[in-house]
């Protein structure tokens, strides 16, 4: 199968490429700037908010299938750079929609729990989206963007992704984990809940959703939501790190630029009873974190 794959240099996008190229099919994957990491597929470096240089691509791949997990993520960024982030989470998805249309391919879009105002998660699929902020404003145009414009779509929503090694700025488990390696105190939200997703096990639920056409509207994330601070002491067991450096805080007291889902989190039922590749609990996602972390050691990366 001929998959494009947008955000190549990503966390997410980084991880699918390479499933999807391991799995025997033909990938060509979009990113922004230099080339990341090598790997069995072609790699174009392309700019996601430039409409021509993105409907260009499509046409010349001509792929059978779509994958965008590709965004601007920085949540507090957005609110500063709120036309950047327009192109890149609400443009740029419909552009995709459209070249998938011309060219007869399905597009699996990436989305975010961040669509949801937070004040009665977790949320399944069905629930009506309330976004806030720039970042989840956008992310929400993006998703209607699909709706409208794509002949066969699936969007994927996840949340609070991380994995090792960290793709550009680091995520949340990458940066907690760095920060109590050098002994430092953390402050984490113990009044926002979450659904943490480790990115190689979102990058193989997006692999099926692409594999077998699926459409509608998926939740691929975390099988459990917990609290930040939870998150915190469940790493602090799985690595032996001292959980007395996590200093539980508030939500509000944070004073964020952008506003941020307090009771957010996704339900994973329909993954869980559709999908083969299952959402997996918070203990086994961070066993395969750490797995990644020693072999990247073992490496000298």
């Amino acid at each position: 199968m001929k998959v494009l794959v947008t955000g190549a240099n990503g966390l997410v996008g980084s991880r699918l490429a390479l499933h999807l190229a391991a799995r025997g099919h033909t990938v060509t994957a979009l990113g922004r700037g230099t080339r990341r990491l090598p790997g069995g597929f072609e790699y174009l470096s392309i700019d996601l908010g430039d409409v021509q240089a993105l409907s260009s691509a499509v046409e010349a791949s001509r792929p059978e299938v779509i994958v965008n997990p590709a965004s601007m993520t920085d949540v507090d960024g957005c609110e500063t750079a709120a036309a950047e982030a327009f192109r890149v989470n609400g443009v740029a998805p419909g552009t995709l929609a459209l070249a998938a249309t011309a060219v007869g391919a399905h597009l699996v879009h990436v989305s975010t729990d961040y669509v949801f105002d937070g004040a009665s998660g977790p949320y399944a699929e069905d629930a009506i989206p309330n976004p806030r902020g720039v970042y989840a404003l956008t992310k929400h145009i993006g998703e209607q963007a699909v709706r409208a414009l794509a002949s066969s779509w699936a969007i994927a929503r996840t949340a609070v992704v991380f994995g090792w090694p960290p793709a550009g700025r680091p995520n949340f488990g990458s940066w907690l984990l760095g920060a109590l390696r050098k002994g430092e105190s953390v402050r984490l939200f113990e009044d926002q809940f979450v659904s943490p997703s480790l990115a190689d096990s979102v990058a193989e639920q997006l692999t099926e959703l692409a594999e077998r056409r699926l459409g509608g509207l998926w939740n691929v994330c975390g099988a459990e939501v917990v609290s930040r601070v939870q998150f915190g002491q469940a790493l602090c067991t799985e690595f032996g790190l001292d959980a007395s450096r996590l200093i539980p805080s508030r939500l509000a007291d944070a004073k964020l630029k952008s506003p941020r889902p307090q009771r957010s989190g996704l339900r994973t039922d329909k993954a869980a009873a559709q999908l083969t590749a299952r959402p997996i609990g918070l203990g086994a996602s961070l066993a395969r974190f750490h797995q990644s972390v020693q072999a990247s050691e073992g490496r000298g990366a």
